[in-house]
């Protein structure tokens, strides 16, 4: 007989009590570990009626072998479709089976063999099924003995249940694994998808509050122009166009998970946006550093939502920033003159530090005399030129 088996029931994961709640016969056979197997396996019953059909036996005694084959295959196809099979209902059942029916109809030993290939399927380690294995061919043995019956149906009935279930333990074994393993990857997913998700709201974050920022403060500065430079308002009306079509396309970056501005474009419009805002600024920044893609993005994020926090809730008149290398790092610093706040970090903030620890860096935060913020990281595998200063 070939491998047996179930869908692998782990009883420890299994709640208490017995539910008649039937599965879709659907889903049996879309079973990752079995398949369309049930409905092959239970065509090895017919063994059970070969000596019924060879001695020609009577009208009575072939429905006791009929009722006794209906009985087995509610047992059998129980394990497959209740939502919680019982072992001990359904391998007890079979065992029972065996040994009523054994005494008349050799071809009973096929209940011993099914419930040994079913036991390993229907507990939840190797050492249960080992025991389940040794007393249905301890049960078997015994009524052999106690029937007298001849060395093939004793090994029919006690012998080969044995390595039909040890066979089986192997491959109930790798069920479980697999099984685990569907349950890690399903666990990995579900990390990834949350990952992805906390790196769209950070990245969307930064960049919408850094735009809208900007918005604001052309749409002010438009509207206190408009009498007096109708010109210059429009030119800054203008941009604000520019800027809103701009923030659609940082959007649609942001959901696939790239930039492609760059670290120099970057501060070069954050100069801009400061310049905009009222601010003195000095920007003392390698223009030539050559930056992995990663830490590139990390810190024109970081330049982004630190610039977007001086403009909102500074109220600082000048901003410095520099950008250097330092001892196979590379460091940017952003201060402010303006009023530093000691609370905690916002959702902004926050964002960052998390991109930065990421990827090994360090983000360290200073209110005193203004706001400093200095973001370090290393530099791995690329060697930064500095050829000019930016001011």
């Amino acid at each position: 007989m070939p491998f047996l088996g179930s869908r692998g029931v782990d009883q420890d994961s299994v709640p208490a009590g017995w539910s008649l709640k039937l599965r879709p016969i659907r889903a049996v056979l879309h079973d990752r570990d079995h398949g369309w197997g049930p409905l092959l396996w239970w065509l090895y019953l017919g063994f059970f009626f070969v000596q019924p059909a060879v001695e020609h036996v009577s009208r009575t005694k072939w429905a006791i072998d009929v009722l006794g084959a209906v009985i087995f295959l509610v047992l059998y196809w129980g394990i497959f479709l209740l939502e919680r099979p019982q072992p001990l209902v359904h391998v007890g059942g079979m065992l029972l089976l065996g040994i009523l029916y054994l005494p008349y109809n050799a071809g009973g030993c096929t209940f011993f063999i099914f419930a040994a290939a079913m036991v390993p399927f229907m507990v939840s380690t190797q050492a249960r099924a080992v025991v389940g294995l040794v007393l249905i061919a301890a049960v078997a043995a015994t009524e052999g003995l106690i029937l007298r019956v001849g060395g093939w149906e004793m090994f029919w009935a006690a012998g080969f249940p044995m390595f039909i279930g040890a066979g089986n333990i192997f491959f109930a074994e790798r069920n479980r694994m697999n099984c685990e393993l569907r349950k890690a990857n399903e666990e990995i997913e579900n990390l990834a998808k949350v990952a992805e998700r906390e790196r769209i709201a950070r990245d969307l974050h930064d960049v919408l509050g850094h735009t809208l920022s900007v918005i604001t403060l052309k749409s002010e500065l438009a509207g206190k122009l408009i009498d007096r430079d109708p010109q210059r308002a429009g030119k800054e009306i203008r941009e604000v166009e520019q800027i809103s079509r701009q923030a659609l396309t940082d959007v649609r970056d942001a959901i696939r998970g790239y930039r492609s501005k760059g670290l120099v474009a970057e501060l070069a419009q954050a100069k801009t946006t400061l310049e905009t805002a009222g601010l003195a600024v000095q920007c003392d920044a390698a223009t030539t550093v050559k930056l992995p893609a990663m830490q590139e993005s990390v810190l024109s994020l970081a330049v982004r939502e630190a610039v977007t926090n001086v403009v909102r809730h500074a109220r600082a008149r000048s901003c410095r920033m520099r950008l250097e290398q330092q001892n196979g790092s590379c460091r940017l610093e952003i201060h402010d003159d303006g009023c530093g706040s000691s609370n905690g970090e916002g959702n902004g903030l926050r964002g960052m530090r998390e991109r930065v620890e990421m990827i090994g860096g360090t983000l360290n935060r200073s209110t005193e005399a203004g706001t400093t913020l200095i973001i370090t990281l290393p530099l791995k595998e690329v060697a930064p030129e500095v050829e000019g200063r930016q001011n």
